[in-house]
């Protein structure tokens, strides 16, 4: 009787969406296995901890108050009087954290093995725009709780936007609200946190979703051609993807019960930058990577080349698809391959060094 309620509801439901083409096609989506198969799983576990951070993020949302004067004074009164509010503070900071990283591993993997080809440079535009926009969800985020560290980092980060050429003054200006880092910011910031960037996100995850459907799992180059197995998504990769899940939120659970997201200090405007003042460890190898420039390099100052060498190779690795001729030929690019092996080594090299200076 169960069984032929629930069928009762899918053929309504159906009649009126148009279900069946969708459930056909899970039905017969298949994955292929090979040696390399374990990176498909990071892309549903950043999926994943971006559902976590929607969740925790509107449960914050019902006590948090913008503002210079209430906005450090909401965030304690989550962690000390609401019901486990810590607790979803904490993974809402561990899975941002947790959900760049992941993110990092997907991108990288996806570039080294190639899965840009045609057709798919369409699929690596939309990753590439995501993961530009989680980095923005990161730097906006930063400074929504108001405390001194998020207060100075942010001061460092909306001053290194203001040396870009041309439009780099009116970009500070209009992140920062004025010429400081002030109240008026942190309600930029948070406008942008919570309305701006999820709707990015919503619309370009939704297209890269839509891609990934259309166009299938990518097989690396190194196994194209060879007779391999594959599995149906639904049920066997589906519950494969889902113990990956459970993976990253034990992993989760863990950090965020055993290691809380610390509070610090309120933000005083006033008051001297503490030392050692560092960014988040995603923007690490940016931030010491313009610590190691000189003043002037010829006639240019150091810090605006760094900034616009970072630009240059932002549109770079966006455009990777169609600069990669040989790829899309079908034939090999060591050259490519290069890039990106020097990029994840420089990356964690000046991360690395960031943290132990």
């Amino acid at each position: 009787m169960k069984l032929v309620r629930v069928n009762g509801i899918y053929d309504w439901l159906d009649d009126r969406l148009g279900l069946e083409p969708l459930a056909a096609h899970a039905r017969e989506k298949v994955v292929p296995l090979h040696r390399h198969s374990i990176w498909y799983y990071f892309g549903g576990m950043t999926l994943f901890l971006f559902g976590v951070q929607v969740l925790t993020g509107i449960l914050l949302l019902l006590y948090y108050r913008p503002g210079e004067d209430t906005a450090f004074e909401s965030v304690q009164f989550i962690i000390a009087d609401v019901p486990f509010g810590w607790l979803i503070r904490s993974i809402h900071s561990w899975s941002a954290n947790l959900m760049i990283a992941t993110l990092f591993i997907h991108m990288f993997s996806v570039y080294l093995l190639k899965a840009y080809r045609s057709p798919r440079e369409l699929t690596w535009v939309s990753g590439t725009l995501m993961f530009f926009i989680v980095l923005g969800f990161g730097f906006s985020g930063y400074l929504l709780p108001w405390n001194k560290l998020a207060f100075f980092a942010t001061k460092v980060g909306t001053e290194v936007t203001g040396v870009v050429p041309v439009v780099g003054h009116f970009s500070a200006r209009l992140l920062r609200g004025g010429d400081y880092v002030n109240g008026a910011t942190l309600t930029r910031f948070y406008g942008l946190h919570i309305s701006i960037l999820p709707l990015a996100a919503f619309g370009v995850l939704f297209v890269h979703l839509l891609l990934i459907q259309r166009m299938g799992m990518s097989v690396p180059r190194s196994v194209e051609g060879q007779q391999m197995k594959t599995v149906k998504f639904v049920p066997n990769f589906a519950l494969r993807d889902l113990m990956g899940w459970l993976v990253i939120l034990a992993l989760l659970a863990t950090l965020a019960t055993l290691f809380p997201w610390e509070l610090g200090e309120k933000a005083d405007p006033f008051a001297s930058a503490p030392a050692g003042i560092k960014p988040e460890w995603f923007f690490i190898f940016m931030f010491q990577t313009l610590k190691f420039l000189p003043a002037k390099i010829g006639p240019v100052d150091g810090e605006v080349l760094g900034v616009v060498a970072f630009g240059v190779a932002a549109l770079f690795w966006l455009l990777v698809p169609f600069l990669d001729r040989k790829s899309a030929r079908g034939e090999k690019s060591p050259v490519f391959t290069l890039i990106g092996v020097i990029a994840l080594l420089y990356i964690t090299v000046m991360t690395v060094i960031g943290y132990l200076t």
